[in-house]
C-alpha cells in the first residue's frame, strides 16, 4: 500500500509500506483521514511517544474490504482498549491503563491506503452520507466529551451558560457546535487566524473575535481551551467567573499559565479532558449523521500524496480551514 510516513522532524515521505496484518480485525480501505494537532506536534519532532519512522493519522473513515462488516462504510474510533479493567467497565474507556491509539506505537496510523481495526471500533455510516464528513467524528467527539464533563461540574445548565472556546480548529469549533446543540446562552470563539475567523463566523451562531486585538469576554461560566499553551491557559484563568469551570483539551505545552491562586480563592474548577468514551464516540456520530452539528462544510480535502504540503501550510498559517482532510 501507499502511505505518508513520518521519517523525522518536519519530514514526511509518501512511499510504499507493508499492508497491515489483519488477524481477527477488519481491513479498512481508508477514504478520508484528518490531520490533528497531535499529528502536527509529532511531525515537528515534539512528541516522544511518536518516534520516526511512523504512519500518523487517527481521524478516519473508510470502507471495510475484508473481515467483520465487509462491504460497509465506517467511521473509526481509533482508541483501542482492553474492555476489562475498571475504567472500561465503567464506561471510561479513555482512561484504560493499557489503551492504545493508532498513530502511536505499536499501532500504525491511517495516513495510508489500508488500516486494520477491531470490529468493535467501527461505526456504520448511513447510506449517502459523505465519508469526508464522517471522518470528523473523532475530533468532534473530543468536544462532545468535554461538554459532557462540563455539564457535571457547572453549577447551572449549559442552556444558561456564557461560554468561551479558545481556538477555532476542528476541536474548538466542534466544541462550539456541541455547545450550540445544547442551546448554550452565549458562545464566543477566540481565534487569531483572520481567514479562519471568516469560516467560523459562517459555521454557527458564535461571536468570533481576535484575542490579539480584542478583549476576551469577562466572567464567563465555562472556558474550553482547545489550544493548551501557557498564554491560552492564562486567558482562561482570567476570563472565567468565580465558581466557573475551565475544560482543558489542548495539548500545546505542558506547563504554565494557570492562575492557581485565583482558581483556589474563587473555587474555579479545572478539568482535563482526554479523547472520549465509546459512548461519546457513538453519540457524536449520531449527531453528525442527523445533521444536528451543521453542514460540516469547513474542511479542506487534499490528496494523501500532497500531505507534506498540507503540514507545511498548517505550520505557516496558510491553511484557513479548521480541518485539512487527506484522501488516499
Amino acid at each position: 500500500m501507499k502511505a505518508l510516513v513520518y521519517t523525522g522532524p518536519q519530514t514526511l515521505d509518501y512511499r510504499d509500506a507493508p499492508d497491515p496484518e489483519i488477524g481477527e480485525n477488519a481491513l479498512i480501505r481508508v477514504a478520508h483521514v484528518g490531520i490533528c494537532g497531535s499529528d502536527m506536534h509529532a511531525w515537528a519532532g515534539h512528541d516522544e511517544r511518536r518516534p520516526a519512522p511512523l504512519i500518523l493519522g487517527h481521524e478516519v473513515s473508510g470502507s471495510v474490504v475484508e473481515g467483520p462488516g465487509a462491504g460497509s462504510r465506517v467511521a473509526v474510533n481509533p482508541l483501542v482498549t482492553c474492555g476489562e479493567c475498571e475504567a472500561c467497565r465503567s464506561g471510561r474507556e479513555n482512561l484504560c491503563a493499557t489503551r492504545e491509539i493508532i498513530s502511536m506505537p505499536p499501532r500504525e496510523g491511517a495516513f495510508a491506503e489500508l488500516l486494520a481495526m477491531p470490529a468493535g471500533n467501527l461505526i456504520p455510516i448511513p447510506e449517502g452520507f459523505p465519508t469526508g464528513k464522517a471522518a470528523l467524528t473523532e475530533p468532534l467527539s473530543c468536544g462532545w466529551h468535554a461538554v459532557r464533563l462540563a455539564q457535571r461540574f457547572l453549577d447551572r445548565p449549559i442552556s444558561e451558560a456564557r461560554c468561551l472556546v479558545i481556538g477555532g480548529g476542528a476541536i474548538g469549533l466542534g466544541a462550539a457546535l456541541i455547545l450550540g446543540d445544547r442551546d448554550a446562552a452565549e458562545i464566543h470563539i477566540a481565534e487569531i487566524n483572520p481567514s479562519r475567523r471568516a469560516i467560523l463566523s459562517r459555521a454557527g451562531g458564535f461571536r468570533v473575535y481576535d484575542p490579539s486585538s480584542e478583549k476576551d469576554p469577562e466572567a464567563v461560566d465555562l472556558v474550553i481551551d482547545a489550544v493548551g499553551f501557557e498564554a491560552t491557559r492564562a486567558s482562561a484563568s482570567a476570563a472565567v467567573r468565580p465558581g466557573g469551570a475551565i475544560l482543558h483539551i489542548g495539548l500545546g505545552s505542558a506547563a504554565g499559565g494557570l492562575d492557581i491562586r485565583r482558581m483556589t480563592l474563587q473555587e474555579i474548577a479545572f478539568i482535563g479532558a482526554y479523547t472520549y468514551s465509546a459512548a461519546d464516540f457513538r453519540e457524536t456520530a449520531e449527531a453528525i449523521f442527523s445533521g444536528r452539528l451543521g453542514a460540516l462544510d469547513w474542511t479542506d480535502i487534499r490528496p494523501l500524496s500532497e500531505g507534506a504540503g498540507a503540514f507545511a501550510d498548517m505550520k505557516s498559517g496558510r491553511a484557513a480551514a479548521p480541518k485539512i482532510v487527506l484522501a488516499p
